[in-house]
């Protein structure tokens, strides 16, 4: 029985690879991006859409998790494929070294799908939305170091500032720090309306969903040291591919996007000697190639059923063979 058999759980036929737990977005080109791959490591397994795609193509996939019921769901969903070409952990990608069933494991395809799962979301008691009466919580996995909670109502007003500043791109982000820290000295923050509250008082009556979503995200990046973890699994990630593999990674934040590039731009430069010298004195060659000349986006299509894949851009870079 093949893993992408239809089932109740699935919706065909454009959102074939979409489950009740999550809509995984741009598979068609992650599909593109890792023709040819025998051996996958999808890094966010979520509920195992893309790698349902993957195993249908006859790759064999390796899934890595840090929540436990996602991995549990794509088990479940993949479940016929498990002992022959699937097989998953439950892990952060940012410290696969971490786990030794995959220490010295090389791969011809790594997939990297960053930001949250419909079903993390969807789950009001995972405290990822702004919906009311939502707890703070906001843990991808148990290896976060706090919940958003904590980090509301512990933060110095710098920290909650650049916090504010960096991952929300928020121009008030020193005000909305200064209400934080006022709010809690009489009432600690413990759930979504906590929040909100503290954002409409800065931001005015007019703020709205959008205001929301994008400092909850910036809370969220902070609590699961997504940036940061990004930045340092990167070059991991690319030493696990075979000569010829190809890394592919789909961001959702400007931040997380820049990082990607940045990293993939500067692994395919030959010379690493500083501009200003008049001749290359570091014999460097090329680790790879970017293999998408700009970011791609999903299609209009994709945006219309699934809403949630507006911001994704995917990147791909190819490892000198």
């Amino acid at each position: 029985m093949s893993a992408t058999a239809p089932t109740a759980d699935v919706r065909p036929p454009d959102g074939r690879w979409d489950t009740a737990y999550h809509a995984p977005v741009l598979v068609d080109e992650v599909l593109e991006s890792l023709a040819g791959s025998r051996l996958v490591l999808d890094c966010t397994l979520g509920g195992g859409g893309h790698s349902a795609a993957l195993l249908e193509t006859g790759a064999s996939v390796t899934g890595l998790d840090r929540d436990p019921a996602a991995v549990a769901a794509a088990c479940e969903r993949l479940r016929p494929e498990t002992d022959a070409k699937f097989q998953a952990y439950v892990g952060n990608y940012a410290a696969i070294a971490n786990l030794p069933d995959l220490r010295d494991t090389r791969f011809d395809g790594i997939l990297l799908d960053l930001g949250v799962s419909s079903h993390q979301i969807d789950v009001a008691s995972r405290g990822f939305s702004f919906r009311d009466g939502a707890p703070l919580d906001m843990r991808m996995g148990a290896d976060a170091a706090a919940d958003a909670a904590t980090l509301l109502n512990t933060a110095d007003e710098k920290e909650l500032a650049w916090i504010f500043r960096e991952y929300g791109d928020e121009p008030r982000a020193f005000r909305l720090a200064r209400e934080v820290t006022r709010r809690r000295t009489t009432r600690p923050f413990v759930v979504s309306d906590d929040l909100v509250g503290a954002i409409r008082a800065v931001l005015g009556p007019r703020s709205g969903a959008p205001d929301f979503a994008r400092l909850f995200q910036a809370v969220r990046i902070a609590v699961n040291d997504e940036l940061t973890g990004l930045a340092r699994a990167l070059p991991d990630l690319r030493d696990r591919l075979n000569p010829d593999g190809v890394l592919a990674v789909i961001a959702y934040h400007s931040g997380e996007d820049r990082i990607v590039k940045h990293a993939m731009r500067d692994w395919s430069q030959a010379c690493t000697c500083p501009p200003l010298l008049p001749r290359c004195e570091c014999g460097g060659l090329s680790a790879g190639t970017v293999i998408t000349k700009r970011a791609i986006r999903p299609q209009a299509g994709e945006n219309s059923r699934n809403p949630r894949a507006r911001s994704a851009r995917l990147r791909g870079w190819r490892k000198a063979a």
